[in-house]
């Protein structure tokens, strides 16, 4: 059976050679087998009149049929289903049937694309936008074999016609002057001489209709607004008159206010004897017993009983309910007041509580900047409503078991594992506790965190440290792009448990190290920034920006109270320095799901005062799998700096305090979840002081681009959303160090130059 299926596959690929006109010999003689859309070609009135991109968008995508499937690689074009249906028997039996029901593809015919009836959509599209006197035409490109054709579609615009005058409606009523003013402030409407967009009306339409639900027209919907639209007037030009629809139901021109706000707290599992609340915001009907802080509900309502119907202040009320994390379901039902003595609507909210308690144990492939990966282990246990605010108190026990990935490079840079250990506590409050001058977006959730984190790293063959830390951590959005975490204190303490003769060996060879590796504290301060978007459906942009600083605090108030020299907390020294970061990601789309994505990251790290290494930890190093991945991670570096082939502590020698990365990467669908990627990576790290032992790692202008180091390759992804399983295969092209080589090319094989990286995730 096997040897079957391979030579009915070599078969496949003989015959596809061989025979040229195999794809096309079922196809009907009065058919032509359509192989794509080679090109929309657009025609506009003058050279000066630039078609919008939206335009040329619609019409692209109106028009862009695909053909049949090109299979296998995006180099080799091989269309197998397509030569399977002209060239083989579907009454074929066994092995051979079972192949061709798996990869038959039926053809597509011109007839099938139906070109007269898509430039039919394109003439729609254009009277849609304003080009009235546009036109559209196709014609077939074929070749030698005439079964065989492309579409090219010729797209003629002619003037574009402007929206010259609108006449607003008649200022009779309190509605129509509220659709009258909104209209002359609005972004398309409020314009002069813009160009006439159906899209663009009916946009606007809805922006006028959410304006007037906001001021009490609670039943006021987009249809309601209708245009009439004259091109006789004025030639060339647009005339538009705004009006409302004749059979519009009177509650869609009512204008409402509030009436009573009452709120229901409901059990989980339903049941429970009520209790109510009178506040001044909302009366409460609570299900008891239940945990629900008394204030929590009021501070959640936007409405004011008595003042005017909002949709927003509703809407905003429901998401400041499901903020809390607190319910599973939220609900706000609306209904005239028939008592009332003036138009009033009555709200009803209802809330069920969700199980307060949460487990999870989760087992998995973990993966880290450092190359590391391996399996691990996750206990955790939340109260996602500690206090009855949505407080979230989490325990969670970690272990991993890992192995670094990457080629043998270098003989200090082989593989060995490691285990780790780590116990999380946190309670976050869904609120800021903080000043209210700092800028926050509260349409969203902002937090508060207090953790406190104990962790044991074992390195079999150097060390076992010890580290905990506990931190105050701000988390809030300042506007709808920006996120922002400020951490005013978190404080750090590592000691070494444990060390081997080796790891004694390396630390007495460089003092350097054995600084950073030192049992110490670090009293931190830090903030981070990023910002986050789609410029649009083709490009994103994603910055980020971190600085923190430690010790400055703690050495401020020492020499204030007059002790110089080294300064200790409880006996330990402190370290003291500040650390910069950033990176900036920007993606874009080429077609499709083709995807090219640059990168560019920098940092730097100074110590001073009571430190004169920056903490290892601290300290910054590249190679990987998520920097440049023709080299193992900590292979480079700083500079033009290489420890001794043999010698074993090169892994600790190579960081330093100054980095510069840049990457960029190709990437494409290859079949179903399954992904490629193409990438270029250049990186090094520097030393900011001069380090004698590290000769060559200062950073300097002169052999800044020498120190460089570069590397290409390619990727496999499997990406199923939620999880993406990656492969890259790194290929040196220039080593920052001396390799005995000369030329930009100096890696000494093309097989030592090799690195496999497995990884889970994107690199960025």
């Amino acid at each position: 059976m096997t040897a079957l299926t391979r030579l009915s596959v070599l078969s496949i690929l003989i015959l596809m050679v061989t025979s040229s006109c195999s794809t096309t010999r079922r196809i009907p003689s009065d058919e032509i087998l359509y192989t794509g859309l080679k090109s929309v070609e657009f025609n506009p009135e003058n050279k000066e009149q630039k078609v919008p991109s939206a335009v040329k968008g619609d019409i692209k995508d109106a028009v862009n049929v695909k053909a049949n499937k090109y299979t296998f690689t995006p180099s080799i074009r091989i269309p197998v289903g397509l030569w399977v249906y002209n060239n083989w028997n579907p009454d074929s039996k066994g092995i051979k049937k079972w192949l061709y029901n798996k990869l038959v593809e039926d053809p597509i015919l011109i007839s099938d694309v139906r070109p007269e009836v898509r430039t039919k959509m394109i003439d729609e599209i254009l009277d849609n936008n304003g080009f009235f006197q546009g036109t559209s035409s196709y014609q077939l490109n074929q070749g030698k074999n005439k079964k065989k054709a492309s579409l090219t579609y010729i797209v003629k615009t002619g003037p574009a016609y402007m929206v010259d005058t609108i006449e607003m409606l008649p200022d009779t009523t309190k509605l129509f002057g509220l659709l009258n003013s909104a209209a002359r402030r609005d972004t398309y409407l409020g314009r002069q001489n813009m160009r006439y967009s159906t899209d663009s009306l009916s946009v606007a339409r809805t922006r006028l209709a959410n304006i007037v639900r906001n001021r009490g027209y609670y039943y006021f919907r987009p249809e309601y607004i209708e245009y009439l639209a004259d091109s006789i007037q004025n030639p060339g030009h647009i005339t538009l008159r705004m009006t409302v629809a004749s059979n519009v139901p009177k509650q869609g021109i009512t204008y409402y206010k509030t009436g009573k706000i009452t709120v229901y707290a409901f059990r989980t599992r339903g049941g429970g004897t009520p209790d109510t609340t009178i506040y001044k915001q909302a009366t409460l009907i609570q299900m008891m017993p239940s945990r629900l802080r008394r204030d929590i509900i009021p501070e959640c309502i936007s409405f004011r009983e008595g003042r005017q119907f909002s949709v927003r202040a509703m809407n905003q009320t429901q998401n400041r309910l499901a903020r809390l994390g607190i319910f599973n379901s939220i609900s706000i039902d609306v209904s005239p007041d028939s008592l009332a003595s003036e138009p009033t609507l009555d709200a009803a909210i209802s809330c069920t509580f969700d199980t307060p308690l949460e487990a999870s144990i989760e087992v998995n492939a973990s993966s880290k900047s450092n190359s590391y990966i391996g399996p691990g282990i996750t206990l955790g246990v939340t109260n996602k409503n500690i206090f009855g605010g949505g407080e979230q108190f989490s325990v969670s026990l970690t272990g991993t078991y890992e192995w670094q990935t990457g080629g043998k490079n270098r003989n200090h840079s082989s593989v060995f594992n490691s285990y780790e250990i780590g116990l999380t506590t946190s309670l976050a409050f869904p609120r800021m506790l903080a000043p209210r001058f700092i800028p926050r977006r509260h349409r969203q959730l902002n937090w508060t965190r207090i953790s406190l984190n104990a962790d044991l790293l074992n390195r079999p063959h150097y060390f076992k440290m010890a580290q905990f830390n506990a931190s105050f951590n701000y988390d809030w959005q300042s506007s709808r792009n920006s996120t922002s975490t400020l951490t005013p204190f978190k404080i750090t303490y590592t000691n070494l448990i444990h060390t081997t003769e080796l790891f004694d060996s390396i630390t007495a060879a460089n003092p350097a190290i054995a600084l950073s590796f030192r049992s110490q504290y670090i009293p931190q301060m830090a903030y981070t920034y990023n910002y986050m978007k789609m410029l649009d459906r083709d490009n994103s942009l994603n910055w980020t920006f971190t600085v923190q600083e430690a010790g400055n605090i703690f050495w401020s108030i020492y020499e204030l109270c007059g002790v110089h020299g080294e300064k200790r907390l409880f006996g330990t020294p402190f370290s003291q320095f500040v650390k910069g970061q950033t990176q900036i990601v920007y993606g874009r789309r080429l077609s499709g799901e083709n995807w090219l994505y640059f990168r560019a990251a920098c940092g730097a790290a100074h110590a001073y005062g009571n430190a004169s290494q920056v903490p290892y930890a601290e300290q910054f190093y590249v190679g990987g799998a998520n920097s440049v991945r023709a080299f193992t991670v900590r292979s480079l570096g700083p500079g033009s700096y290489r420890p001794d082939a043999n010698a074993i502590d090169g892994y600790f020698d190579q960081t330093g305090t100054f980095k510069f990365e840049f990457n960029a990467e190709y990437r494409f669908p290859i079949f179903g979840p399954l992904h490629g990627a193409l990438f270029l990576d250049t990186g090094n790290i520097w030393l900011l002081k001069e380090d004698p032992q590290r000769p060559g790692g200062l950073l300097k202008a002169s052999s800044f681009f020498k120190d460089l180091a570069v590397g290409t390759g390619a990727g496999l992804r499997f990406d199923i959303g939620m999880l993406v399983v990656r492969g890259d295969l790194g290929i040196g092209i220039h080593a920052p160090y001396d390799t005995g080589k000369r030329g930009y090319y100096n890696m000494k094989s093309f097989g030592n130059s090799l690195a496999f990286h497995l990884a889970i995730g994107y690199p960025f």
